[in-house]
């Protein structure tokens, strides 16, 4: 893959370079290491939290449907509370543990199936339900300390890595692309009931705010402008504002109401399980266990590659920390009433920006705690704006591509499946999924099954039990 785009310039100032507490920073941080400089960090991670923040949003609003004490939404503001600092202890854990550029939040697509199925269809209460993030997030913290996460890491094959990294790429434009109009989406992908998805209209402002907000961006990355995904964000959403298209910031500062009615529920819930609910309690914590597993191998490794991380043993160094770090933010996040907080595919953009050390990560981290603050200015960046970041991310990512051997079916098939099913299955565990399973069986086909590793095979079991434990249990 090409780096000149999404690398610090040669002549970025190490760590060396710098005294007092910005040298401890720059040591701790290894900045030499990785040609990194203070300006650059910074800006990585005021693009990470900016394509990101709409979780602050999005995510209460999905939870409040089956979250709420008396009616749905009525713990709202609470939940935007939780969002915030679920995701700044996770990204604060993965900045001074594992030391990458990677930031966490309640994971999209998960909280709902914690909302919709697991509470509104099976009938459990959500303080249960989030009993099972608490128990799935304690078992990924005994899985990392006897190493068998990191082992799964490894036993993802060069073919799938290369593939989860393009199709995180597409799954990324999918969505920047697909967002609704309705709620300030670039709507350039919509729905479609004979062809299922096509393209948006013009007549849609944001939807021609989104493609003004490309080419602005395209153009700032042509010329080489530093930070240029985030001034394209902060770009098109002024001109948004200014259209009267999207509305301005209504304040500066608002404080949201502490969690008094979330915090420590996931403890009492346990309290609720009994004979009547233990399987489906066991069925929710399983299916929660297995996406945020293999989404975090997912981003991880396809994250991972994009920036450099994977040596040639197709290992991420200090794999480990970066499980572990993911699996106290689930476990510190149940604590407080959240859903299961992940790794999120948004980080890619940071590292596009040249974000190369946990610094990037830290910065996330004190934005996620600043937005408790400053949520009006940060709820008011439109998903419009957005969206151009999440397509040129997506460009920079795909270009992993050329290194798939696709004159090799036995890697170009479950490399083009994984590719095809993270943004059509929506995702990643989906691709890795589809990917894996046929990964050791088309090389068996061919009598090669000596170059699959018995790890690999294990994997592949785990995600045939998966989709066979969860047909039988959720249809």
């Amino acid at each position: 893959m090409s780096r000149e785009l999404i690398e610090p310039p040669e002549s970025s100032p190490s760590g060396p370079d710098y005294t007092g507490w910005q040298g401890a920073i720059a040591r701790y941080f290894k900045f030499d290491e990785y040609n990194a400089n203070f300006r650059t960090e910074m800006l990585a991670g005021l693009t990470t939290f900016m394509t990101m923040g709409y979780i602050l949003v999005v995510n209460p609003l999905i939870l409040s449907d089956a979250i709420f004490l008396e009616q749905p939404k009525d713990l709202f503001q609470e939940l935007i509370f939780n969002t915030a600092i679920c995701s700044a202890i996770g990204t604060l854990a993965m900045a001074l543990l594992a030391r990458y550029p990677f930031a966490l939040a309640p994971g999209m697509g998960i909280n709902a199936f914690f909302a919709y199925s697991v509470v509104l269809n099976l009938g459990i209460p959500w303080q249960t339900a989030l009993s099972c993030v608490l128990v799935e997030g304690l078992i990924f913290i005994a899985l990392t300390l006897t190493d068998i996460r990191r082992h799964l890491i490894t036993a993802v094959p060069d073919a799938i890595k290369l593939a989860t990294t393009v199709g995180i790429g597409l799954f990324l434009a999918y969505i920047g692309l697909g967002g609704a109009t309705e709620t300030g989406g670039a709507g350039l992908v919509v729905a479609n009931e004979v062809t299922k998805t096509s393209f948006g209209s013009f007549r849609e402002p944001t939807t021609l705010m989104a493609t003004i907000g490309i080419f602005l961006t395209a153009f700032l990355m042509l010329r080489r402008v530093k930070g240029a995904l985030l001034w394209g964000i902060i770009g098109t959403a002024l001109l948004g504002w200014a259209l009267g298209i999207a509305k301005p910031p209504t304040g500066i500062v608002a404080i949201p109401p502490l969690p008094v009615h979330l915090f420590g529920q996931s403890i009492r819930g346990l309290a609720g399980i009994n004979g009547d609910t233990f399987w489906n309690f066991f069925a929710a914590m399983l299916v929660f266990l297995f996406v945020d597993m293999f989404d975090t191998i997912g981003t991880l490794s396809g994250v991972g590659k994009q920036a450099g991380y994977i040596d040639e043993n197709g290992e991420l160094p200090r794999a480990n920390q970066a499980l572990l770090a993911d699996a106290i933010g689930t476990t510190g996040g149940a604590i407080f009433g959240m859903s299961t907080v992940t790794t999120f595919v948004e980080s890619a953009a940071g590292i596009a920006e040249g974000g190369r050390t946990g610094f990037t990560a830290l910065v996330v981290a004190i934005l996620f705690m600043i937005s408790l603050l400053f949520g009006p200015i940060f709820e008011a960046i439109p998903a419009f704006a957005t969206a151009p970041a999440l397509l040129i991310v997506g460009v920079l990512m795909t270009m992993s591509v050329v290194y798939i051997k696709w004159d090799d079916l036995t890697e170009a098939i479950p490399a083009f499946l994984t590719i095809f099913f993270i943004p059509m299955g929506f995702s990643i565990a989906a691709g890795l999924s589809a990917g894996l399973i046929t990964y050791p069986v088309l090389k068996t086909f061919q009598g090669r099954q000596r170059e699959v590793p018995l790890v690999t095979w294990i994997l592949a079991a785990i995600f045939v039990a998966r989709y066979a434990f969860m047909t039988a249990r959720f249809g």
